[in-house]
């Protein structure tokens, strides 16, 4: 990618950021992602490539730690137990009720493998907050629904990524299910990397004490949000996880002992212009990388599985809500339709097509066509409708 064209997506997103700023008329990343394939067609910004290591590595370790320092612990806690749940085991098990839905309907179109639907199934479990966590707490009266879509994402991105690296290595015939052993792999990889982020962001947010120079701390949350993904990835466990554990536990330590010093003041400082500009690029790039896999006769398919994406996910939703008594007394029917269509998908699911393509598996073209298909229907249908159906349900 040329420097004239990042300079060129990032005026693009600044329009798009200070439009919205001004009017509040619209969410940003759908947006985005139209400009985004309408920029595929202008000469100008041919070549234009978002690979797998740029997106996983430079661009999601600096969002995951913004997103986790800036949500509150406290937010965390009191919705404990349908955060952890639906980002565990709600996630596996949306994984194969989906899969296996996808794998029923696709005999009606295609040839399609247990093992390719579930993968398919994987790369949709993820969501992405951004699209609409702040039309969830602008729609409605109480935070909750919001900070229940937002905790979710925070925690499955890694979950995610580890359901979604075993059954690669399966389909790819390296190695068969065992239930034991993928809880084995599944524990290693989320507790250790939970483990390093917790004690890494405790040692950070004593560090920061060290100097009172605004800059050397900003240095210091930059080398904490990229030293520890990298580290925890060459250990094998969860960089995501790590990364998000950091966060969530440097939030903590600043309520706690710092509520005096400005410490997070410095960061916002810095990372609210970081966060904005790789927002616009990501969902430009998102936009502009699908085009080269959008085959329009597979369309009707796509439609199938996001509606099935959205049965599951709802399904999973209000059966956790209503099973588990701590939930169950403090959540409402509106507010699991709610936490169900605001499930969006976005940054983790392109991330994890991007890994699906880079790793030289064959024949996985339809699974990349149909689920860049379903990425872009949520991240339009779902984020220009949960306004409305807020709105909707709270009447």
């Amino acid at each position: 990618m040329e420097p004239a064209q990042i300079v060129g997506l990032l005026l693009i997103g600044y329009i798009i950021f200070t439009i919205d700023k001004r009017t509040q008329l619209f969410p940003r990343p759908p947006v985005l992602v139209l400009i985004g394939m309408l920029l595929y067609f202008i000469p100008f910004f041919d070549g234009i490539q978002l690979s797998e290591k740029t997106l996983y590595e430079i661009i999601l370790p600096a969002l995951l730690f913004i997103s986790a320092y800036k949500f509150s612990v406290g937010a965390l806690k009191a919705n404990s137990w349908i955060i952890s749940l639906l980002s565990t085991v709600g996630l596996i098990v949306t994984v194969l009720g989906l899969g296996g839905g996808i794998y029923l309907t696709a005999s009606l179109f295609t040839t399609l493998s247990f093992t390719e639907a579930l993968l398919i199934a994987a790369v949709l479990t993820p969501t992405d907050p951004v699209s609409v966590t702040s039309i969830l707490h602008k729609s409605l009266d109480n935070e909750k629904v919001g900070d229940i879509v937002e905790g979710e994402s925070l925690i499955n991105d890694g979950t995610s990524y580890v359901i979604f690296a075993t059954l690669l290595s399966i389909h790819q015939g390296h190695e068969s299910f065992s239930f034991v052993s993928f809880l084995g792999e599944f524990l290693y990889v989320a507790i250790g990397g939970a483990v390093i982020g917790i004690v890494f962001g405790w040692i950070v947010s004593r560090a920061v004490h060290f100097t009172h120079h605004q800059e050397y701390q900003v240095m210091l949350s930059i080398v904490m949000a990229y030293g520890l993904f990298l580290l925890a990835e060459s250990f094998g466990i969860s960089g995501v996880l790590a990364t998000v554990a950091a966060g969530l536990m440097l939030s903590w330590e600043f309520n706690r002992i710092n509520k005096e010093d400005h410490y997070r003041e410095s960061l916002d400082h810095f990372w609210d212009v970081v966060e904005p500009s790789l927002l616009s690029l990501v969902f430009l790039l998102i936009g502009y990388t699908a085009v080269d896999y959008l085959k329009w006769e597979w369309l009707g398919f796509a439609a199938i599985v996001f509606v099935l994406s959205l049965v599951v996910r709802t399904g999973i939703v209000v059966l956790t809500a209503q099973s588990v008594p701590p939930v169950r007394r403090n959540m409402s029917w509106q507010e699991s339709l709610l936490i169900s269509f605001g499930g969006v998908k976005g940054t983790m699911s392109v991330v994890l097509l991007l890994l699906l393509e880079a790793s030289g598996t064959e024949g996985i073209g339809t699974v990349m066509t149909l689920s860049f298909f379903v990425v872009l229907m949520s991240l339009f249908i779902q984020s220009l409708g949960v306004h409305p159906l807020a709105k909707l349900l709270k009447s």
